[in-house]
């Protein structure tokens, strides 16, 4: 399975999703930052994005797939944890 069809499959079931995604062939890892993912608890965010691979994980197409899923609010807060204490030179 390719990047690109992994990125269509989650996009295809949240229209308004950002995506970063790392891996090839078979297994994948994402992160997904969604407005549509407000009040949702972490489990129902992630269950909302293998829901859109579940057909390619069912087949074996898709071996295994990882998912980090964020609010574009905590997405922020993710970077911000990411970036205290680097120093530029």
């Amino acid at each position: 399975m390719k990047r690109e069809e992994v990125v269509e499959l989650i996009r295809a079931g949240i229209p308004d999703a950002e995506l970063l995604v790392d891996g090839e062939d078979c297994s994948f890892s994402v992160v997904v930052i969604s407005p549509s993912f407000a009040g949702q608890s972490m489990l129902k965010k992630q269950q909302a994005v293998l829901a859109t691979v579940s057909a390619q994980l069912a087949t074996g197409e898709l071996h295994a797939m990882t998912a980090k899923c964020y609010t574009p609010e905590e997405w922020q807060v993710q970077l911000n944890k990411t970036s205290e204490g680097l120093v530029v030179l």
